[in-house]
């Protein structure tokens, strides 16, 4: 049945790039002409595949975290966020804490508050009481907002600032779905994100069974506002890699994926490979026993996604990872480079991301054309996009106005997002039929009508997307 899949794929991609192919002149000539408004709108609307590479908390715009939370208050939970501080701690106290003492818009729970001394109490406000300053600035501390910002801004403070909002599983599957919705609404079939269903906790603080997180997802993504947007939607189990209790949690997460692969499709081991507890070959031991215990568990695992030379990549393949994330410093290990060539492995690339996060200083150092165009199969992605405040369309407009990419180059990255999605081989079929079929029906439409078949395409766009391409369309 595999096989026949696979061949099934292969040859819709061989029609899909003969469609695509008489095309790319008509995409030549229009990049030629079109201004960044009408490219931007243009790369909108065409059909897309999916999103492979996406983490959930870090996927949700400031103000949809803002919304929400207030919204929980109808489930129970009310949030406080740190205002000021009021050296109710002393210094060296304070540093040890998690999170940080000097800290500003951390958030807490109301059952958390109420734990607190008077004076910290005096630091703290509840988010529905921000005044309009108060609020802006507690949407800008959970993404890069500033040029100055970058890795350690990220990875140090927005996560930890977060904190408490992402132990609400009412809102984790609500944010879920609003990420689905907007995703379709550019033109996404399918989203695999990383959600978790450990950690959750109720309004008083006690904690949420497993089974019981995973049944609300369930019934959540069946949900008439979650069928309508179009999206397809399967989870990983991430792994912070760097944990003291990483192996342990290695085992428990391929035992539950293992269990319910209704919803759960891969184990992705995400977080910082340069920390000293992060390498790959750490996990090979154990990787290695569970093998010989469950059966149909995927890997995706970050690897490469550090600015020095390394054979990360290589070794990540050892663990059994048919998805790379990132991928960045594969140019840099030729053996693997030529490994991964037209072979079964797909990078996820996040072009804004790795810009960002100091990868890169410029897009002229990023490797993804070369990866593009040696043959190593790439899907685009948007890895943390609430935190860049971005979409899937920022990146297709990053690749084709930094690295000219072609219409059959666009084409197959996407048909390459559901060809190597870890989906069961019957919807993926399915997927990769309507994708197809999509791109056909659009560029028959725009053959006919030019701009005139886009005129009515509204594209919702955010603060990156103004800032860095100049295309400022609404917002939701």
């Amino acid at each position: 049945m595999k096989l026949v899949c696979l061949l099934s794929i292969f040859c819709m991609s061989l029609v899909c790039n003969t469609f695509a192919a008489t095309f790319d002149k008509e995409f030549e000539a229009f990049k030629k002409t079109a201004s960044a408004d009408e490219l931007y709108r243009f790369l909108y609307a065409m059909p897309k595949g999916g999103d492979l590479h996406n983490h959930s908390t870090g996927s949700n715009l400031s103000k949809w975290w803002f919304d929400e939370a207030i919204k929980q208050q109808q489930n129970g939970y009310i949030y406080y966020t740190k205002v000021k501080i009021n050296n109710c701690k002393a210094y060296a106290a304070g540093q040890n804490s998690s999170p940080p003492y000097l800290m500003l818009f951390v958030n807490i729970q109301e059952f958390e508050y109420k734990k607190l001394d008077s004076c910290e109490q005096s630091e703290y406000k509840r988010l529905q009481d921000l005044n309009p300053e108060q609020k802006q600035a507690w949407m800008n501390s959970i993404r890069l907002d500033k040029p100055t910002e970058g890795r350690d801004e990220f990875f140090e403070t927005h996560w930890a600032r977060l904190n408490s909002l992402m132990f609400n599983p009412y809102m984790q599957a609500n944010l879920i779905v609003k990420n689905m919705q907007a995703f379709g609404a550019e033109g996404l079939s399918y989203l695999e994100t990383d959600a978790g269903v450990r950690g959750f906790v109720h309004p008083d603080g006690s904690a949420f069974e497993d089974e019981q997180v995973y049944q609300m997802y369930l019934k959540r993504f069946a949900q008439k506002d979650a069928i309508d947007s179009g999206v397809t939607v399967r989870l990983q189990y991430a792994l912070l890699r760097f944990s003291s209790q990483a192996l342990d949690g290695l085992e428990w997460m391929y035992k539950f994926v293992s269990e319910h692969p209704e919803l759960y499709v891969a184990v992705d081991m995400v977080g910082r490979e340069d920390n000293d507890k992060g390498h790959p070959l750490r996990f090979l031991p154990t990787l290695q026993k569970l093998r010989h215990q469950y059966h149909g568990v995927n890997l995706s695992i970050h690897a490469g996604e550090t600015d020095e030379p390394n054979q990360h990549i290589r070794d990540t393949l050892l663990l059994g990872a048919t998805r790379i994330g990132h991928g960045f410093n594969l140019i840099d290990d030729a053996d693997t480079l030529l490994l991964m060539r037209y072979n079964q492995y797909l990078i996820e690339i996040n072009l804004i991301s790795n810009l960002l996060l100091e990868y890169v200083d410029d897009y002229s150092q990023h490797p993804f054309p070369e990866y593009l165009r040696l043959g190593v199969p790439v899907a685009l992605s948007t890895d943390d996009r609430g935190m860049w405040d971005s979409n899937m369309t920022d990146e297709y407009y990053t690749a084709v106005t930094n690295f000219n990419m072609s219409w059959s180059e666009l084409v197959k990255t996407g048909a390459n997002s559901l060809a190597f999605s870890f989906v069961d081989e019957q919807t993926k079929q399915q997927l990769l039929d309507d994708y197809y079929q999509r791109i056909a029906k659009f560029e028959k439409a725009f053959k006919a009508k030019k701009m005139a078949a886009l005129s009515q395409v509204k594209p919702v766009s955010y603060s990156y997307a103004c800032k860095v391409f100049k295309v400022c369309g609404s917002s939701s």
